[in-house]
């Protein structure tokens, strides 16, 4: 019984000794994946492709961009995705401000928006653009507005979203001009600037990498970018605020979230990948001929941001009475 008993200590013990021995599974094990909640083509895809490269070179794994529009617009099908993927940190989500304005747009997720998700990093920003096909016979923003008031309800203008980031600055310029137009949204800004240069809606209000290839080839005419200041790749077209509207501002803002249960050491690794990706002299040029700028932040202050965010764009939503059609 003695000898019995030594012998399973001793066995105990080794199994303990073993397990100790063997080291945690390092972050990434596998290809990782970026889902992208909109279609190919868009800002947001420009940027995960453009990141995508470097960072798969610094971790030794491929990484894999994966489209997932739909939901509405509000990027709720790849959200949920990722909401359901393991928590290993090997499947994270690119996003915009939609994110943080779902959970007031919408009576039900099928996630949590601020339980189910860690920010990772934020990474880009970009002003939109006010653009209109040219058979309209308007050259400024202000012919543009006095045509809106003459034809109330009767303008057209399309949106990447039904009721996303770029919807709730469209908004906040009929707000701020006093027009009535009307939205028609569609799943990403690549199709509604296809639909705009197909005449199906007169006015475009998307971001500035959708619209300079359009502009440079004359199929679009820019009226204003929703910056503060001009913007580097649409140097001659003035802002919003240089145009009778003084202060207004309006920027899209991109970032990767994370789960929330995923391991902190895989958090820190690729965060601090995709900061020093930003960094790289082709990556910034390649976002600067875009329009974009880089706005670098780490996980704990993009995830505050978040959290500020959604509160900000909430009460935004219900001021404005945005509703998901």
């Amino acid at each position: 019984m003695a000898v019995w008993s030594v012998l399973k200590l001793f066995l105990g013990s080794a199994a303990a000794l073993g397990a100790v021995a063997v080291p945690a599974q390092e972050f990434p094990s596998a290809p990782v994946r970026f889902v992208v909640p909109l279609p190919a083509g868009g800002t947001m895809d420009i940027i995960a492709r453009t990141l995508g490269q470097p960072v798969a070179r610094a971790l030794g794994q491929n990484v894999v961009v994966d489209n997932r529009p739909g939901g509405g617009g509000g990027g709720i099908i790849g959200t949920e995705v990722v909401a359901r993927a393991p928590a290993d940190g090997h499947t994270v989500l690119f996003i915009g401000n939609g994110f943080t304005m779902n959970p007031a747009l919408r009576a039900k997720l099928p996630y949590d928006t601020a339980k189910d998700f860690t920010g990772l990093a934020r990474v880009a920003s970009n002003p939109l653009v006010v653009s209109v096909h040219p058979s309209l016979p308007v050259k400024t923003l202000k012919q543009l507005v006095a045509l809106a008031r003459t034809r109330p309800g009767e303008l057209t203008f399309a949106s990447g979203t039904a009721a996303g980031g770029l919807r709730l600055n469209a908004e906040r310029f009929k707000a701020a001009a006093g027009i009535d137009i009307v939205n028609v949204p569609y799943q990403g800004g690549v199709p509604a600037v296809t639909a705009v240069l197909g005449g199906h809606t007169s006015i475009l209000i998307v971001n500035v990498s959708e619209t300079v290839p359009h502009v440079a080839a004359g199929r679009l005419r820019p009226l204003a970018v929703t910056s503060l200041e001009r913007n580097g790749a649409l140097k001659e077209i003035p802002t919003v605020a240089e145009s009778g509207y003084a202060g207004f501002e309006a920027l899209m803002w991109y970032g990767v979230v994370a789960r929330a249960a995923a391991p902190r050491g895989a958090i820190g690794r690729l965060s601090g990948e995709l900061e020093r990706a930003l960094r790289l002299p082709e990556v910034s040029e390649t976002l600067g001929r875009l329009g974009l700028t880089r706005a670098p932040m780490g996980p704990g202050e993009f995830d505050a941001f978040l959290r500020a965010e959604i509160e900000s764009n909430g009460r935004m939503v219900r001021a404005l009475k945005l509703v998901v059609e």
